[in-house]
């Protein structure tokens, strides 16, 4: 997938707006706020640039370009770690929603969603993962405990996958319990949900396996955008450190070291955008989609370990963004799962 004038245009400005108002102090306070991110640094970018609006179709309020461009701005927002409702809610919420086709739903969820004042988060997981559905549905009461929700403890709107559909519950409403938890990657807020004979209105059925390869993309694009990152910020570092003398930067074991991770960053890039234009085409085939979760994997952590090692004592200290990197990318390959070993494509 080659960019569009207008595609590389959004990732410019979505870029300078996070450079501007989106670096590691302001990703830092965020971590210590009570929603887990920069409030004003999502309002910048929802009534600015209209990230939330762009997957979101002109019926329904939103900018209606598509997919390709909202997992655009997941990727610029992987260089900075900075985790707003773009992924669980301006992406997987909306695309659940989309999937399910309830057009009442949509109409009265979705202009919120676009203008960034309304937030959703899709409860889906059981305690073993992405396999299995948390919470079951009996009639219109839902029970059960929803796992590794994206913002599930501040969502305004919880859309619940259960076996037998998609269903919207009020984040405040009776028999509802949300919990954050600690996690690993503290960039990231997740929560557990549990469901005590909730009244829920159904929303309709919907295509899980392409769900799960939206969420896998998704994913994918902030892993190549974080990964580059890494890579950039290994580069300045070792234009900077000096030993015996010169740059360690000039030392040949160092430059093929950086070689390989731009390789390994470009390759992933490569896979993502192929996966994530046969998606917003229609047109891909589920182990594109494996292949690139699969090796972003890969590249993100071979990428960040290389990081760690090469600057030295510095990268593992609290002060350094190297090691919140470092954690992201064990995070990331847990994120939603991810395809069987090996792949190999059908004859």
């Amino acid at each position: 997938m080659s960019l569009t004038a207008e595609q590389q245009e959004l990732a410019t400005t979505v870029r300078a707006v996070l450079a501007k108002h989106g670096d590691s102090a302001a990703m830092r306070r965020g971590l210590d706020s009570e929603r887990g991110y920069d409030e004003q640094l999502w309002k910048l970018l929802c009534e600015q640039v209209g990230v939330a609006a762009l997957a979101i179709p002109e019926e329904f309020g939103g900018v209606g370009v598509g997919l390709v461009e909202s997992l655009l701005v997941v990727e610029e927002l992987g260089r900075t770690l900075v985790a707003p409702p773009m992924l669980g809610s301006a992406v997987l919420g909306v695309q659940a929603l989309l999937l399910a086709g309830n057009t009442e739903a949509n109409e009265r969820l979705l202009p919120e969603v676009a203008e960034g004042v309304r937030t959703l988060a899709l409860c889906w997981a059981g305690p073993r993962g992405w396999d299995s559905f948390g919470v079951s549905a009996a009639g219109e009461n839902l029970s059960g405990s929803a796992h590794y929700v994206l913002d599930g403890v501040q969502a305004d709107t919880l859309l619940v996958l259960t076996a037998d559909g998609l269903f919207e519950v009020d984040g405040d409403a009776a028999g509802v319990t949300r919990t954050a938890v600690v996690t690993q990657d503290p960039t990231r807020t997740l929560a557990r949900i549990d469901f005590d004979a909730v009244q829920a209105r159904p929303l309709g059925r919907l295509n899980v396996a392409r769900l799960r390869e939206i969420a896998w993309a998704a994913v994918v694009a902030e892993q190549v955008g974080a990964a580059e990152q890494c890579l950039d910020m290994t580069v300045e570092y070792t234009k900077s450190r000096v030993q015996f003398g010169r740059p360690i930067g000039s030392f040949q074991a160092l430059k093929h070291r950086m070689a390989d991770m731009y390789v390994l960053v470009e390759s992933a890039r490569s896979l993502a955008y192929l996966a994530i234009a046969g998606l917003a085409d229609g047109a891909v085939e589920a182990i594109d989609v494996q292949a690139a979760r699969l090796h972003a994997i890969d590249a993100f952590n071979a990428v960040v370990s290389e990081t760690i090692q090469m600057h030295g004592g510095i990268a593992i200290t609290w002060e350094h963004d190297a090691h919140l990197f470092f954690k992201r990318a064990h995070a990331d390959a847990q994120l939603f799962g991810a395809p069987a070993r090996p792949l190999a494509r059908p004859a």
